[in-house]
C-alpha cells in the first residue's frame, strides 16, 4: 500500500477517469461491486516514464505495481452500478488504486496507468475480481439430510459458503450477509437457512463484504466493499402421501423459541443437584468411608476430583484453637471443599448432562436440539477480555465501573488481595448461592434441633420447659463412639460459626423477610426489601393463569405479565447485592451442610424417635421432625420447608442473575416460566403447606399473601397449640 498521504492540488482541468469494478459469480456472471474504496495517484513525467521503462508497457493503459512514493491526489468510491470516477483532472500520468482485500485473487494487479492528455482527456479502467467462490446448497426434512438436487415444499435448504482454493470460511477480512429468508447460521454468515414454503425457483443469495485498507496500509474495519451472490434453488411439490386405516388428530403445544439464556439456567439447575444433601454426604464417604461402597456417577467424577484437591489444600491451612477436634476440622475443611466447587456453575469443564438436560428440555416443550455449551459460550456469555467471558448482568455491572480495575486471580487462594477492584473470580466464575436456602432451613428448625442437641450435650436445661424435665434427659451419646468427638469439636467452635442475629439481619437485607422468636427481639434493620415478598409472590401468582393458557393448545399463553413480573423481582434483588452477600450465604450454607450430616449419624436414631417408614428424601429430615415432636414445636414436616429452600433458591438465582433489566421481547419470559415450572408448582405447593396461603388460588389475597412467613408459622403454632 502507498504510506505517502500528502494531497496533491487542485487539478482544475478537464480530464476524466471512469473506473469499473465488477466480481465474477458462478450464476450471474459479472455483478457490481458496491462501495469499492478507489485510490488516485499523480505521477511526475519522471515517475511516469521511469515506470514505462520498467513495465516495458506501451500505450495509456498498462498494469503496474504501487510505489510507496506516488502522491494521492484523491479518493472515490463505486456506486450501485460498480463504477466510479474522478473528474477536473490535469494533464498528467495517474495511477488508479483499488483498495479492498482481494483473498480470492493473490496475484491481482491493483495499480492501472492512466495519462490525461489535450488528445486524450478521457481515460477508462476495470477491474474484475475473479472471485471462485459459490454457493452450496443441502435440503434438510424433519432434521435430516435429503440427497437430493432439488427441493420440496416444506424443506429447509441450508446455504453454505464455499471458495475452491481454500475450505476454510471467511477469508481473511470478510464475512457474508445472507439476504431475506435466509437466517445466518455460522459465525460471520458463512452457513444460513430458510424455510421452503413455495413450489417454483427461489433465490437464495448471500452479500459478500469485503473491508477497504486505509491509507496508512492497516485494514480499515468500518468500510466494505459487498457484491451479491445468487443462486436459484428449484422447490418441487411434495409427493403425497397414501394414507390408510383410521385417522386421528392430536393437538400439542407450540415448542417455545430458544433462547441461549436456556443454557445458564440449565447449569444453574444441575449446580443447585449438585449442591444437595445426598450429593454432599456420597463425596464425604467417598473422602472418607472408601469401604462404604458409594458409587460416584460418571458426570461427577471431574467434580469429585477437584473437590479431593480442593479439600488437601484446605485441610493443610484450616486449625482450630483446641484439642481432640480433629474429627470435626477435617469434616469442616471438606464441606468448604464440597461448597466452593460445586456453587460455580461457570466453573470449566461445565456441568452439563447431555442426555439428562435434553431430556428435561422436552419435558418442558423447549428444543432440545442444541449444544448447550456452544450456545453457552458462543451466544450468552459476554467478552470480559481476550481470555475470559462472563454473564451479561454482570458485564452490565463491570460496564458501570470503567475506572476500577480487574485483580488478576491468585495462585494461591489464601493470599489476601489488599489493592482495590474486582477479583477476577468473582466476576469470571461467580458463586451462586441464595441465602433464602438458609432461611427457610432455620425456619423448617434444622438449626434450633441441633442447638437443643448441643444444649443437652453439654448439662444445660432447655429454657422452653422452665423447670419441668427436659425432653432430651435421657440423651445418651456412646464415648467410644465419633460422634461424641464430633460433638464437642462442633461445640468448641461455635465462636466461629454465624449468630442466628447475623443472620436475622442478612435475611431482611436480601429479602425484607426475618425470623421470629426472643433470640431475634431486638432488631432494628438499616436497610430493608420490604417489597421482596410483595413482588416475588405476585410473579408466582402470574405463572397460574399463564400455565392454564398454556396447557390449553388452541391458545398462544401471554407472557408479558411474567416479564413485568420478573423485571420488579431482579430489581429488588440487585438492590440487596452488597454489604455480606457474597460472603454469609455460602458460610451458612457450610455450617447448615454440615449440621444435617451430623443428624443424619445413626447415633441418633437410638434417642430420637424417629419414624423409619416415612420416605423421607433426605436421611437428616426425620431427625428433625422427631425434635419437633418431642419439643412441642410445629407440626409441619421438614420436607415441605426443604423444598421451600431448594425451589426458592433455583427460581431466585435464575431471576438475579438474568439480564432481565433489558429484555422487552416476552420471548424469554415464555422460556422462564416452561423451564422453571416444577420449581414453581413445587414452590407454591410448599408454601401452602407450611403457612396455610395458596398462591394457586384463583382470588388473590393480597395482605395475606405480603405477610411475614415467619409471622404466618407463629400463627399456626399457637393455633396448633390452642387445639393440642
Amino acid at each position: 500500500m502507498a504510506k505517502n498521504v500528502t494531497q496533491a492540488k487542485p487539478a482544475g482541468g478537464h480530464g476524466r477517469i471512469d473506473v469499473h469494478v465488477r466480481a465474477l459469480t458462478p450464476a450471474h456472471g459479472a455483478v457490481p461491486v458496491v462501495h469499492a474504496k478507489l485510490n488516485l495517484y499523480q505521477l511526475t513525467q519522471g515517475e511516469a516514464d521511469a515506470l514505462r521503462a520498467t513495465r516495458r508497457v506501451e500505450g495509456q493503459k498498462a498494469a503496474v505495481d504501487v510505489n510507496p512514493a506516488w502522491t494521492l491526489a484523491g479518493h472515490a468510491h463505486t456506486g450501485a452500478s460498480g463504477d466510479a470516477h474522478f473528474g477536473s483532472l490535469e494533464n498528467a500520468a495517474y495511477i488508479v488504486l483499488y483498495m479492498n482485500v482481494s483473498p480470492f485473487d493473490k496475484n491481482m494487479v491493483r495499480g492501472r496507468l492512466i495519462v490525461i492528455s489535450d488528445g486524450d482527456t478521457r481515460g477508462e479502467c476495470g477491474y474484475e475480481l475473479d472471485t471462485k467462490f459459490r454457493l452450496e446448497t443441502e435440503f434438510y426434512a424433519n432434521g435430516e439430510k435429503q440427497k437430493r438436487l432439488h427441493g420440496l415444499v416444506g424443506d429447509h435448504a441450508w446455504v453454505t459458503v464455499k471458495h475452491d482454493a481454500n475450505d476454510t470460511n471467511p477469508m481473511p477480512d470478510m464475512y457474508y450477509v445472507p439476504e431475506a429468508p435466509l437466517q445466518s447460521q455460522g459465525k460471520d454468515g458463512v452457513e444460513s437457512s430458510a424455510r421452503l414454503n413455495a413450489i417454483g425457483a427461489t433465490e437464495v443469495a448471500v452479500n459478500v463484504h469485503m473491508r477497504a485498507y486505509g491509507d496508512d496500509g492497516t485494514v480499515d474495519v468500518g468500510d466494505t466493499a459487498h457484491y451479491r451472490n445468487a443462486k436459484d434453488v428449484i422447490v418441487d411439490e411434495a409427493s403425497p402421501l397414501q394414507v390408510a386405516g383410521n385417522i386421528t388428530t392430536h393437538a400439542s403445544r407450540t415448542e417455545a423459541e430458544w433462547r441461549p439464556v436456556i443454557a445458564h439456567w440449565t447449569l444453574i439447575r444441575n449446580s443447585a443437584e449438585a449442591l444437595s444433601y445426598n450429593n454432599y454426604q456420597l463425596f464425604i464417604e467417598h473422602l472418607f468411608c472408601h469401604a462404604s461402597g458409594a458409587v460416584v456417577p460418571d458426570f461427577e467424577r471431574d467434580r469429585f476430583r477437584d473437590k479431593e484437591q480442593a479439600f488437601h489444600a484446605l485441610e493443610k491451612r484450616r486449625a482450630l484453637p483446641f484439642s481432640d477436634t480433629d474429627s470435626y476440622r477435617v469434616l469442616k475443611a471438606a464441606t468448604e471443599a464440597f461448597v466452593m466447587v460445586n456453587c460455580g456453575v461457570l466453573r470449566t469443564p461445565y456441568a452439563f448432562r447431555p442426555q439428562d438436560d435434553a431430556e428435561y428440555l422436552d419435558r418442558r416443550d423447549l428444543p432440545d436440539d442444541r449444544k448447550l455449551e456452544d450456545e453457552l459460550v458462543r451466544r450468552y456469555l459476554t467478552s470480559l477480555d481476550q481470555k475470559s467471558r462472563i454473564l451479561p448482568y454482570l458485564a452490565l455491572i463491570r460496564s458501570k465501573l470503567p475506572d476500577v480495575r480487574i485483580q488478576m486471580e491468585h495462585k494461591d487462594e489464601h493470599d489476601a488481595e489488599l489493592c482495590a477492584g474486582f477479583i477476577r473470580e468473582r466476576l469470571v466464575n461467580p458463586c451462586m448461592m441464595e441465602l433464602i436456602w438458609a432461611y427457610w432451613q432455620e425456619e423448617g428448625m434444622l438449626v434450633q434441633t441441633m442447638n437443643a442437641i448441643t444444649r443437652r450435650f453439654q448439662n444445660v436445661r432447655a429454657l422452653a420447659h422452665g423447670n419441668g424435665p427436659d425432653p432430651l434427659a435421657n440423651m445418651e451419646v456412646d464415648m467410644l463412639r465419633p460422634l461424641n468427638n464430633l460433638l464437642w469439636g462442633y461445640i468448641q467452635d461455635e465462636q466461629h460459626r454465624l449468630s442466628v442475629v447475623r443472620r436475622n439481619y442478612e435475611y431482611d437485607h436480601h429479602y425484607g423477610i426475618h425470623l421470629d422468636g426472643r433470640a431475634v427481639r431486638d432488631f432494628r434493620p438499616a436497610d430493608s426489601r420490604s417489597k421482596f415478598i410483595e413482588a416475588f409472590h405476585n410473579l408466582l401468582r402470574q405463572l397460574m393463569p399463564f400455565y392454564r393458557q398454556d396447557d390449553d393448545t388452541t391458545v398462544k399463553a401471554d407472557a408479558f405479565p411474567i416479564l413485568n413480573a420478573l423485571k420488579e423481582v431482579h430489581l429488588i434483588l440487585s438492590q440487596g447485592a452488597h454489604n455480606q452477600f457474597g460472603d454469609l450465604p455460602s458460610t451458612a450454607r457450610i455450617e447448615m451442610l454440615m449440621q444435617q450430616w451430623l443428624l443424619a449419624r445413626p447415633e441418633f436414631r437410638e434417642f430420637l424417635p424417629t419414624r423409619l417408614m416415612v420416605a423421607h428424601p433426605e436421611p437428616w429430615m426425620d431427625r428433625v421432625d422427631a425434635m419437633k415432636k418431642v419439643q412441642g414445636w410445629s407440626d409441619t414436616s421438614i420436607a415441605h420447608f426443604r423444598d421451600l429452600a431448594m425451589f426458592g433458591e433455583q427460581l431466585l438465582l435464575s431471576i438475579r442473575f438474568s439480564h432481565w433489566s433489558e429484555v422487552y421481547d416476552p420471548t424469554e419470559a415464555f422460556a422462564w416460566a416452561r423451564f422453571w415450572r416444577p420449581q414453581a408448582q413445587g414452590y407454591m405447593h410448599a408454601y401452602r403447606a407450611v403457612t396455610g396461603v395458596d398462591l394457586t388460588a384463583e382470588t388473590a389475597n393480597p395482605k395475606l399473601e405480603s405477610t411475614m412467613p415467619s409471622v404466618l408459622l407463629r400463627q399456626r403454632l399457637e393455633a396448633m397449640l390452642r387445639t393440642a
